[in-house]
């Protein structure tokens, strides 16, 4: 099944907000072995929406709309599909009784605008949204003269945890259909992405399973992925893929799959008896505020001080109150810093360059981490 998803919002394309319901979406289709061909953005333009439905409706065999069912003038999602599907979409009663029986509940008398949000074209069946006022539509429909199976589309509210709600209750039970890809992902530091990449050699190359790199904000990725109906075999191709990934970048593996780097800290600490405790000028408490939100953190992580432009000195005589047996300690300037971590073995040192405030935290952060991660 290959599939769209479309973003419908003007906001989308000024950079007014980030699209992270297409990366959501296409997380959960890849769950259930559809192929995420293409993500494509429009705005509340209703000529450009109308072309941008007809053309996904053309292409591909299941499409995901998510934004545009709001009760305004500019929410054209619903017109725009009736009109690439030539249909006439009406307020269909029973969604309306909803909808004003949702506003009563909390006191409020529904407004004559939002009638629209209870349209619906003959082909399409309502999907509820209790979290707010903006039903789904799912759609099926086979174009005139196709003898092949019907066109699914789907259109979701765009606020995120309606949207969410809506797919993992409403539609994604739905589509459980077809082979299941299952992917690991290796998580790497100290080496460029570039140069995992030449490690690797052929192994980019391979297509069952794949193997893919990425950079990112803790390090490199190496995602190795497959598909099978038989998962006995698919999951032997990856693990067997695994090994040989190892065999040649294994000292800079850090992690799998949803493990973070203060996970992994925190799990070493709580194994050992140690407490953790942190300082920081720099970073202006962003290591404290990653450490902290691991779920077991106060098993292992005293707390953490902020001293903003103080010193080692400084910043280590202010932690000594917090009685851990391990002391982080990140400090500099816009153009780099240092990071120090204090443990009864003695203690290990790391520096970083930075060519900002913003990026000398983000770089102190993940020197921090990856300090610690080495030495506890």
């Amino acid at each position: 099944m290959r599939a769209e998803i479309l973003s419908i919002g003007t906001e989308l394309l000024l950079g007014q907000i980030v699209d992270t319901n297409a990366a959501w979406l296409a997380g959960r289709l890849a769950d259930l072995g559809i192929d995420c061909y293409w993500i494509s953005t429009v705005g509340d333009n209703f000529g450009r929406a109308t072309e941008a439905v007809t053309r996904a409706l053309t292409r591909s065999d299941l499409v995901v709309c998510t934004g545009g069912l709001g009760p305004t003038e500019d929410d054209l999602t619903r017109e725009a599909v009736a009109s690439a599907l030539g249909e006439e979409p009406r307020v269909d009663a029973a969604l309306e009784a909803q909808l004003r029986a949702w506003f009563g509940r909390r006191g409020l008398e529904m407004a004559e605008r939002n009638r629209k949000q209870a349209w619906l074209i003959p082909s399409a069946r309502p999907l509820p949204n209790p979290l707010g006022t903006a039903p789904g539509w799912l759609v099926r429909k086979r174009h005139p003269g196709e003898a092949g199976p019907e066109r699914i589309l789907v259109a979701m509210p765009g606020v995120p945890r309606e949207m969410t709600r809506m797919w993992e209750r409403e539609v994604g039970p739905r589509l459980r259909a077809g082979v299941p890809i299952r992917s690991r992902t290796l998580k790497l530091l100290g080496i460029g992405e570039s140069a995992v990449e030449e490690e690797l050699a052929e192994l980019v190359r391979s297509t069952a399973p794949t193997v893919a790199t990425y950079a990112k904000t803790d390090g490199v990725h190496v995602r190795i992925t497959d598909r099978d109906a038989d998962g006995a075999r698919r999951d032997a191709r990856i693990a067997a893929m695994e090994a040989e990934v190892r065999a040649r970048v294994g000292a800079h593996v850090w992690g799998v799959d949803d493990e973070t780097l203060a996970s992994v800290i925190g799990r070493r600490l709580a194994t050992r008896g140690r407490r953790l405790a942190t300082g920081e000028s720099l970073t202006g408490g962003e290591l404290a505020r990653t450490l902290s939100e691991v779920e077991d953190a106060p098993a292992w992580y005293a707390g953490g001080i902020v001293l903003p432009g103080a010193d080692e000195e400084r910043l280590g005589a202010a932690a000594v109150v917090l009685h851990a047996d391990v002391v982080a300690l990140v400090t500099g300037s816009t153009d780099g810093g240092a990071v120090v971590v204090r443990r009864p073995e003695g203690e290990e040192r790391a520096s970083f360059r930075a060519a900002s405030s913003a990026d000398g935290r983000r770089r102190g952060l993940l020197a921090a981490l990856d300090l610690l991660r080495r030495t506890v």
